[in-house]
């Protein structure tokens, strides 16, 4: 059995040998907790400080701003909820988005429970927020906004730095999940001027299970996890060394391959766009802002088609769709709603995402029969 052409890097990607064979010495020999004053704890302890340097290097932060977390998820947790722990007696308002990730979207769901205020802000057709619409939601009382630095369906890149700007003028904090941006585009905390930044190891060729946080210097965040004083007080819990390893050198590589990683990666994008458009024409329809969006995502909509029903049709190709069908019934996801695509054209999204081992013969391959399938009634 051939195995399928791997285009859902969005969802996840597979651990790069290099990362591997980086952690596996600290899964056999050395073994140690980073915690212990001996030589097996030295060598874990300057193992976890080496890859803090290397995460911290790669987002242009200092190694002390970096805390490893469990994951992309625990890292926005973290910073939300930590963020209005830390000020909760001022009372608590943040703003966010329509086209947040559920990691982002739930945690402000809970803290609605406790009193916190919401605020949820539209996007444009092509999922982008209106700075100004920040602007004039922030008050007195806004201790955070949150807003991802590009979408996890679209890939539309959001204007982090002018948001930031106007955060720092008014007093808030702002949060961005970074998780599908990191190792794709150039991303730097200075120039974008965030407080917090989440990173997910599992987009980023590491293993899943292990993410960071960034926390600029100085920043007032409250432990989500409650223990003994691990990464300095900040996050209890035995560190995962071989995992915060994987990531550390997951860092090192993707710093090494931008910016020609990103242009490879939408050349590969728009050749597989190219293919498909060439062919089915305005039976096609890009989801996403054309050119302010990540250079490996390409969302599309095929029109007359159910996503899920036409990725059926093509075993060759692992991909993800926009929409859901329960019961016979097709429901966009919330992003797609929120730009406001049409029920009728949105049902056909598939999301085709590219990645570091991705070639240009499985493009071509995929291109193929995608085609194939969507010219089959549907």
């Amino acid at each position: 059995m051939i195995d399928p052409i791997y285009l859902d890097s969005n969802a996840t990607t597979p651990v790069d040998p290099a990362m591997l064979d980086a952690m596996l010495p600290f899964l056999r020999e050395h073994f140690g907790n980073p915690s212990s004053n001996h030589a097996y704890g030295k060598v874990a302890h300057d193992a976890v400080e080496v890859a803090r340097g290397q995460v911290a290097a790669l987002i242009g932060a200092e190694p002390d701003e970096i805390i490893f977390t469990g994951g992309g998820s625990e890292a926005s947790n973290h910073a939300i909820k930590g963020t209005c722990l830390a000020r909760a007696s001022e009372g608590v308002h943040i703003i966010t988005t329509t086209v947040e990730h559920p990691a982002t979207l739930k945690p402000l769901e809970f803290l609605r429970k406790f009193g916190a205020q919401v605020t949820m802000l539209p996007v444009n057709r092509y999922g982008m927020v209106d700075p100004h619409e920040v602007k004039k939601a922030i008050t007195s009382r806004t201790q955070l906004v949150s807003v991802m630095h590009s979408n996890n369906e679209v890939g539309t890149l959001m204007p982090i730095r002018e948001i930031a700007a106007i955060c720092r003028e008014r007093g808030a904090l702002i949060h961005t999940d970074c998780a599908q941006s990191i190792g794709k585009v150039n991303v730097n905390v200075k120039e974008l001027g965030v407080d917090f930044l989440s990173i997910a190891g599992h987009k980023l060729y590491a293993p899943k299970g292990v993410g960071a946080l960034f926390v600029r210097r100085g920043g007032n965040l409250e432990p989500l996890i409650h223990g003994a004083g691990h990464e300095k007080g900040r996050r209890a819990g035995t560190e995962n060394v071989p995992y915060i390893v994987a990531l550390g050198k997951a860092s090192e590589i993707a710093m090494r391959s931008l910016p020609a990683a990103t242009e490879r990666l939408r050349t590969l994008r728009d050749r597989l766009h190219h293919k498909l458009r060439a062919v089915l024409g305005d039976k096609l329809i890009l989801n996403g802002h054309p050119e302010e969006r990540l250079p490996n995502t390409l969302n599309v909509n095929f029109v007359g088609h159910i996503g899920a029903e036409l990725l059926a049709k093509v075993p060759g190709v692992a991909a993800s769709t926009g929409s859901a069908c329960h019961e016979g019934k097709v429901n966009l996801s919330q992003v797609l709603a929120a730009m406001g695509v049409p029920p009728e054209i949105g049902r056909g999204a598939v999301r085709l995402s590219v990645g570091r081992f991705t070639t240009e013969d499985e493009i071509d391959r995929a291109a193929e029969l995608l085609v194939r399938a969507s010219e089959r009634p549907a």
